[in-house]
């Protein structure tokens, strides 16, 4: 046997093997022994039918080179899986994967030879991930950040009462009937009898909000409006409409006196000076934790930026799977079926991988990268600790089969393990670059201390990011065909 061994791109190697005439005859024997023991000729018992009867049973035609040939097929498929294998040993090659080849040639008598393009490992030249030519910015706190996060707690604490003397305004509570119209026949989605929402927040259509200014409980207002040009609704975007609107309930925020009364109402607090010193305590707490998380994303991009790869395309592939196994776990924590959120984002699942290819190439450079700069500082994932964020992840969800069965899987836990340990291997950087810098501080988690648990409501730990140090990709959701799918607004106007 020859083997050639030829770098490509991408981290790929083409592998030119060339067989001899009795390496190709022995395969060719056996695939007749096979077949033979398989196929049931009339007048021969199984394993013994001579190889002229076995092919004519078998319709092969050697005078025809396009008719199929079992016996052809056979031999090449076992000839193929024991040589590859004995290539790939000898010529010391870490792959990802063994595709299917491309027959050269395939002769009785004359020999044989393929080709095959093997993926390979790539090799990771890491550059400089330490000294890093930044530092970490922390926030400060002072007094208008403090009054601010009270102002949202007295809004988060507010009564709605009914509007008296004005017509509706921005920052109005309203419930609202409407009927829209294309053409003059109404049009599905475009129909509500109570539709609550806040006026200002563009929860809706541009103009709808804006078009109800000035009325007054039970005003009946019609306008037209024209749907945007990259409307979710295929058939609504950039139609011209009109609608007809009624509202039903129009009440405005009653926002409780920033008194000790107040600060007493929501938490043990003594007076309205403790609250703002706890509000103050935590909002410093909430700017060291997004401090380290930022600088954990700095980190990452630097060693990234310094670091030598090229990624081949199996692995981008992979990673798009990764992502799509990381939505189903997120769908499945929110009971939601795949089939409802691709109807709801009105994409397919090719769709979405096609979207998903740029940014699973830069996930796959991270991966390999910190990966490799785990291996350089020795840092493993236990099996231990992958078990614990399953105890965890049971513990969060017990209602949830399908995501525990998920993580308890060779491929769940495989992707638990490469997560704990990338973020490791970042959590270990940070803390070293804290060390050699004690003017900076501990810079803790939230999830480390007391704030994330006693927190008063708009004060809770969640900054709006994680620190497994991979990315998310969330869909939108349709809510209507007058609904732009915006924030969250009130699900209804308490009497």
């Amino acid at each position: 046997m020859n083997v050639t061994a030829t770098p490509s791109d991408k981290s790929t190697v083409i592998l030119d093997v060339e067989l001899p005439p009795a390496t190709v005859q022995r395969a060719i024997d056996e695939a007749v022994r096979h077949l033979g023991r398989r196929t049931r000729v009339p007048g021969f018992r199984p394993g013994k039918v001579p190889r002229p009867m076995l092919e004519r049973a078998l319709g092969i035609r050697r005078t025809d080179p396009s008719a199929p040939d079992p016996v052809y097929d056979d031999a090449k498929e076992h000839l193929y899986e024991s040589s590859v294998v004995e290539a790939i040993t000898e010529q010391d090659l870490d792959i990802l994967s063994i595709p299917q080849p491309e027959w050269i040639r395939f002769l009785e008598g004359e020999g044989a030879a393929y080709r095959v393009v093997l993926p390979i490992r790539p090799e990771v030249r890491l550059g400089a991930y330490t000294d890093y030519p930044f530092g970490i910015d922390i926030d400060d706190i002072d007094d208008e950040k403090i009054e601010r996060v009270v102002e949202q707690l007295r809004e988060q604490n507010a009564a709605l009462v009914p509007v008296e003397g004005r017509g509706a305004q921005e920052g109005d509570y309203a419930v609202v009937g409407f009927v829209g119209r294309r053409d003059g026949v109404p049009f599905d989605g475009g129909t509500a009898e109570r539709y609550p929402l806040r006026l200002g927040s563009d929860r809706m259509i541009p103009g709808f909000e804006q078009a109800l200014f000035g009325m007054v409980e039970d005003d009946e207002r019609t306008f037209p409006l024209t749907f945007p040009a990259d409307y979710a609704e295929a058939s609504l975007a950039g139609q011209d409409v009109e609608f007809t609107v009624t509202l039903r309930e129009l009440r405005v925020p009653d926002l409780p006196e920033a008194d000790d009364a107040f600060a007493q109402s929501i938490g043990s607090f003594r007076d309205m000076a403790h609250l703002r010193e706890d509000v103050g305590r935590r909002l410093a707490a909430n700017a060291r934790d997004r401090a380290r998380h930022v600088f954990s994303e700095r980190i990452i991009e630097f060693a990234v930026a310094n670091a030598t790869v090229t990624i081949p395309d199996l692995l981008v592939e992979r990673e798009v799977e990764v992502m799509h196994d990381e939505l189903r776990v997120r769908l499945a924590e929110q009971g939601i079926e795949e089939a409802a959120y691709l109807q709801a984002v009105e994409k397919t699942l090719d769709q979405l991988h096609t979207e998903w290819r740029e940014p699973a190439e830069h996930r796959v450079k991270v991966l390999l990268v910190l990966s490799t700069v785990a291996d350089a500082e020795g840092v493993e994932a236990s099996d231990v600790a992958v078990q614990a964020e399953i105890d965890r992840a049971r513990a969060r969800s017990p209602e949830n089969p399908k995501l525990i069965s998920y993580f308890e899987s060779p491929r769940g836990r495989a992707y638990l393990q490469a997560t704990l340990r990338r973020t490791e291997v970042v959590e270990l950087l940070v803390d070293r670059w804290l060390e050699e810098h004690p003017e900076v501080g501990p810079l803790p988690h939230l999830e480390d201390g007391p704030e994330a648990v006693t927190a008063p409501a708009g004060l809770g730990g969640d900054d709006g990011h994680h620190h497994d140090h991979d990315h998310d990709h969330d869909g939108g959701s349709h809510e209507g065909a007058a609904a732009e799918p915006k924030s969250e607004s009130p699900e209804g106007i308490p009497a």
